[in-house]
């Protein structure tokens, strides 16, 4: 194809703007695909590909000239202009009629995520362009465009857009002839690597080393010697860039796609998903990137736990397991005590810090009085959670929820529906308090939830819902329909129950405003003082249980373990000023001699002191904890003012 030149090219592309702009339907017509093709055929594809892909990447920049604010309402400057985002629709769709390129498929992901970021006052910037990138994700038909396909399907919580994912993957099954399922494993590209977690990339005399660590890849690089540099060598820069933008690139990605695993693997235990020893091996155990997340788990083959430590597949005993038939992710329930101990016992001999909670995860077991309700539990019932961070964290963990507002409506309780046992589990939780207005955003949403009871149906029964404001749920029948009753907690499989209660409990775990160290006060007009402090410093409930088993085995490890001890709920650490109790649930603290409350906001640090070794990712709560201990242990080393004046 002849090059067209600079005045004929330039009046091409601004067609080709023009055309993209008049993306107003949901998809792209027949129609305006051949138009599309033909205006890029007037061009030069790799010219229109890079145009195309560097104004996709200013979408969700900052403005070069801010609008003026309205007083009410949400900020137009974090916004889409309408006309503009019919554009950015039209530019992605056209990106999909181009040939397959790896760039392509990392800028569509990067704008299903940025048309998606929550603007105050108005929810996901533009679900429209999120969908069209999907959209045009799904017309791409190569392995990265497959991959951000799979791995946005474990990110996206906008329940439309999570619609159109769910639509593409499904076609692309269906085309492949694979199950959903199969789809998303074999989606996971491997980035490069060439054995488990690891790749070498000679460029020149320097070698660069891609490794992925724990949670994150790592490029490092070595001189002709073999010797360690600390950056990139300035031969690299001149004559290799090209391929180091490919590396710095494939690190990005391979952080995303470990994070988007590590949840999808979370998910699995209801997913009552086996393997065949086989395809297991090739998806999950020797996987490039998979595999650095399978081989820190335990998996149950024909019967026998197994874990991976020292090259192999081993037993309780270490003996070595080289083949098999049927492959399952294990977990604890229906395991002896004595076994998880000493699973945990091993994962700690051999170093291997889990992706998740697994050995150490949470069993939540039927309780006196949820035997006496029959129906219903109210292990998690009068909590007040603040409503948004609970709304996603509950789609992260696959529940469906609608927000509450304080209208005149009804809504249905928060919803898992778990297809493979034919079961749907209920969370009752309705709107805190229409009356006080500042707890309502401008939206009208409630800022805060109260919670109730956790219940279990068949999957196809009746809706039940409730005014958004509260009041009592009901079961919605249609004509002639009876009502379905609640199904005992005695005759849902311990699994089940188990991984339904452990969400909820870490719904109330991580939403509570009884974690909020600011609320002393109880919050707006002090209503919350009584349940702040009987959450701050009360009962500890299962997984902080299980954060007080681990810390009796890793304080007496830390350099302040002299300093340290555990008591009841709390872990008491000795200062040069004070002794401090601080709350293995909350992470709340109190100092003597009068148990005073001592607030301490903890902040992301990289660069604190660890902990050294952890048995699993993922407790934010209990980094929280030792890094309290820690700064109070050494508190006449504090700087920070704020402390230093309750001290």
């Amino acid at each position: 194809m002849v090059r067209p030149g600079p005045r004929r090219g330039g009046r091409a592309r601004r067609r080709l703007l023009a055309h993209a702009a008049t993306a107003t339907s949901t998809r792209p017509s027949a129609k305006w695909d051949r138009t599309g093709r033909a205006l890029i055929a007037a061009l030069d594809a790799d010219e229109v590909r890079e145009r195309l892909l560097s104004w996709l990447r200013l979408a969700g920049r900052p403005r070069t000239g801010l609008l003026l604010e309205p007083p009410y309402g949400p900020n137009p400057n974090a916004t889409f202009d309408p006309y503009n985002a019919d554009a950015l629709r039209g530019l992605a769709w056209l990106l999909s009629l181009l040939p397959a390129h790896p760039e392509t498929a990392r800028t569509l992901g990067a704008l299903v995520e940025t048309a998606l970021r929550k603007v105050a006052g108005l929810g996901p910037v533009n679900p429209k362009v999120a969908n069209a990138a999907v959209i045009a994700l799904g017309r791409i038909d190569d392995e990265p465009a497959l991959a951000e396909l799979a791995r946005l399907a474990t990110r996206v919580t906008f329940k439309g857009t999570l619609k159109v994912l769910n639509t593409a993957l499904d076609a692309r099954a269906e085309a492949m002839g694979l199950s959903r399922e199969e789809i998303e494993e074999l989606a996971v590209p491997g980035y490069g690597l060439t054995e488990v977690g690891r790749a070498e990339h000679r460029l020149g005399e320097v070698t660069a080393l891609l490794e992925v660590r724990g949670t994150k890849a790592v490029l490092s690089w070595h001189n002709a010697g073999g010797k360690a540099v600390k950056s990139v060598p300035a031969a690299v820069r001149r004559d290799h860039a090209d391929e180091l933008k490919e590396l710095k690139a494939a690190v990005k990605d391979i952080d995303k796609m470990l994070s988007a695993q590590s949840e999808r693997l979370d998910r699995q235990f209801l997913s009552r998903r086996t393997w065949s020893y086989a395809a297991w091996r090739e998806r999950y155990l020797d996987h490039p990137l998979v595999g650095t997340l399978a081989r820190r788990l335990l998996w149950t083959v024909d019967g026998t736990t197994a874990g991976y430590a020292d090259g192999e597949l081993r037993t309780l005993a270490d003996a070595p397991v080289t083949e098999g038939n049927r492959v399952e992710l294990w977990h604890p329930v229906g395991h002896e005590p004595a076994e998880i101990v000493a699973w945990r016992d091993w994962l700690e001999r051999h170093g291997i810090t889990q992706p998740f909670k697994q050995a150490h995860r949470e069993v939540y077991l039927l309780t006196d009085a949820e035997r006496a309700t029959g129906t219903y539990s109210n292990r998690f019932a009068a909590h007040f959670l603040r409503q948004h961070q609970f709304h996603s964290l509950a789609a992260i963990r696959g529940w469906h929820n609608k927000l509450r507002l304080a209208v005149d409506d009804e809504a249905p309780p928060a919803v898992r529906e778990l297809p493979q046992w034919g079961l749907r589990a209920e969370y009752w939780i309705t709107g805190d308090d229409g009356e006080n207005y500042e707890d309502i955003t401008d939206s009208g949403s409630f800022l805060r939830l109260r919670t109730d009871q956790v219940r279990f149906y068949p999957i196809d029964a009746p809706q039940n819902s409730a005014h958004c404001c509260g009041g009592e749920y009901r079961m919605w029948l249609g004509h002639g329909a009876a009502p379905v009753a609640a199904l005992p907690l005695t005759d849902i499989p311990p699994l089940v129950l188990s991984e339904v209660l452990r969400d909820v409990d870490l719904f109330v775990g991580v939403a509570s405003v009884g974690n909020d160290p600011t609320w002393q006060d109880g919050g707006p007009g002090g209503r919350f003082r009584e349940y702040w402090t009987s959450y701050g410093f009360g009962d500890l409930g299962a997984s902080a249980h299980t954060r007080r088993t681990l810390l009796e085995r890793l304080i007496p490890r830390l350099a302040i373990a002299d300093r340290c001890t555990i008591e009841g709920r709390f872990l008491h650490v000795k200062g040069e000023r004070h002794t401090y109790k601080i709350h293995l649930g909350s992470g709340n603290i109190l100092r003597t001699p009068n148990d005073q409350y001592l607030c301490i906001v903890p902040k992301s640090n990289p660069s604190a002191p660890q902990a050294g070794y952890l048995p699993y990712e993922g407790d934010r709560m209990l980094a929280v904890i030792l890094s309290k201990a820690m700064m109070l242990a050494a508190d006449t080393k504090i700087t920070d003012p704020t402390i230093l004046s309750q001290l």
